[in-house]
């Protein structure tokens, strides 16, 4: 289908069918959404009327086929309600009937209907626009038809911008990675305007879900007390990674204006180069006691701040408790304490089979640890074997995946859209 064009107008109306070749709902309207680079807008995803009146909104990549006769889709629709985001437009209800001006033409035109193509990465874009003819309008007489480029098109996309704040409210919603994605898409001026009205908590949780290069602009953006703030909410293998990328002069700016934990934490990640298990590692995994009880480790296992791969695996330590530790003892699965009576030690249900890796390690041997022994987690000693701190199955994913995967994933809506 790469390259073929469908106008919208045939579309509308049109059944959703399941693989199974059950009906889901009904065509009512295309979901697009304008881009930087002259760059034709894309087509983020169909709005579907259920039977029960209900609109969806449903991703343009889990859209199996579209003829003239229905649309086939696979995968599972999530039934909540739709709404327009920012730098949306629904193409039927807003664009359609709109007046625009055509480039090196006199006069003005209606847009009559739009139309969309496959591209060979198998995205979906905005391609052609027909135009009638407003000045050749007669009563009773059908106004000639131009089908033109998009481009031709001087004024076809026009934003109605809302407040930051409202912006931000409903960006409250969604989860970090879509929220990344709704700042990789704005322009600049934009994204400084939304960022500004954000919550710390809220951009360093999006931050760590951004390309490199846009963590250092949005984070160059800011003043430095700001950037400090902000680098505090981020993880601190994290903080440390965007810290590294900036100049030597502004990241120790940023470093001295952190809380003094906090900036202990991330130098004592710099020292390591990012591509070893010192550098992936968080230095604040869940550590116990060697007296800690089964209900000791399970509370420190709930705490909502660690991500799902922290909390799967707690390590006793001889104190201090805070890495550096003392002695390293063991580590325990949460599934493991789980089936324990909570008064029991945590220390008698160890996992014994748990090899530490050093700081030194590489990706690569990261990489096949995690693979050798089937974890999410896994803690990293020195040669005193003190914990230093805990490297995690998405931290190493980072590493391996290609330097560009967050801005490829962004710009192809690969995250899943469960927001919606």
């Amino acid at each position: 289908m790469s390259g073929s064009s469908i106008f919208i107008s045939r579309i509308k109306g049109l059944p959703m069918m399941d693989t199974s070749g059950d009906q889901v709902g009904k065509i009512r309207d295309v979901v697009i959404q304008n881009r930087t680079g002259n760059r034709a807008p894309r087509v983020k995803g169909l709005v579907v009327e259920l039977f029960a009146m209900r609109r969806i909104f449903f991703p343009i990549e889990r859209v199996h086929s579209i003829d003239a006769n229905q649309v086939i889709i696979s995968g599972v629709v999530n039934t909540r309600r739709f709404r327009v985001r920012e730098r949306e437009v629904l193409v039927i209800d807003q664009l359609f009937d709109r007046t625009v001006h055509r480039r090196n033409h006199e006069g003005t035109f209606t847009i009559y209907d739009v139309a969309i193509r496959q591209t060979r990465g198998r995205d979906w874009e905005l391609h052609e626009v027909a135009l009638r003819d407003q000045a050749k309008r007669r009563p009773f007489v059908r106004a000639h038809v131009t089908i033109v480029g998009w481009t031709e098109v001087a004024d076809l996309w026009l934003e109605s911008e809302r407040p930051a704040d409202q912006v931000v409210a409903q960006l409250m919603e969604m989860k970090p990675a879509d929220v990344a994605r709704e700042l990789h898409d704005m322009d600049p001026k934009r994204r400084a305007e939304v960022v500004e009205a954000m919550d710390d908590d809220m951009l360093a949780e999006a931050l760590e879900e951004l390309p490199e290069d846009e963590q250092v602009a949005v984070i160059k953006s800011l003043d430095t007390e700001r950037a400090a703030d902000v680098l505090e909410e981020m993880d601190p293998d994290d903080a440390a990674d965007l810290i590294a990328e900036l100049e030597p002069g502004m990241a120790e700016d940023i470093l001295e204006r952190m809380e003094p934990d906090d900036a202990r934490d991330v130098r004592s990640l710099l020292i390591y180069d990012a591509a070893t298990a010192g550098g992936l590692m968080t230095p604040e995994p869940v550590i116990l006691a060697p007296d800690a009880t089964v209900a000791d480790a399970l509370a420190h296992m709930r705490n909502e701040e660690l991500t799902p791969a922290l909390a799967c695996l707690a390590f006793i330590c001889r104190p201090p408790l805070d890495t550096p530790t003392g002695r390293y003892i063991g580590g325990v699965h949460i599934q493991r304490l789980l089936r324990e009576p909570p008064s029991a030690l945590a220390a008698s249900v160890m996992d014994s089979a748990i090899t530490p890796l050093t700081p030194s390690a590489n990706v690569a041997q990261v990489s096949r640890y995690f693979a050798t022994y089937d974890l999410l987690c896994a803690p990293v000693v020195d040669d005193q074997r003190r914990l230093l701190g805990a490297v995690t199955v998405d931290d190493v994913l980072d590493h391996i995946l290609p330097s560009d995967w967050r801005g490829v994933q962004l710009d192809r809506q690969e995250v899943s859209d469960v927001r919606r």
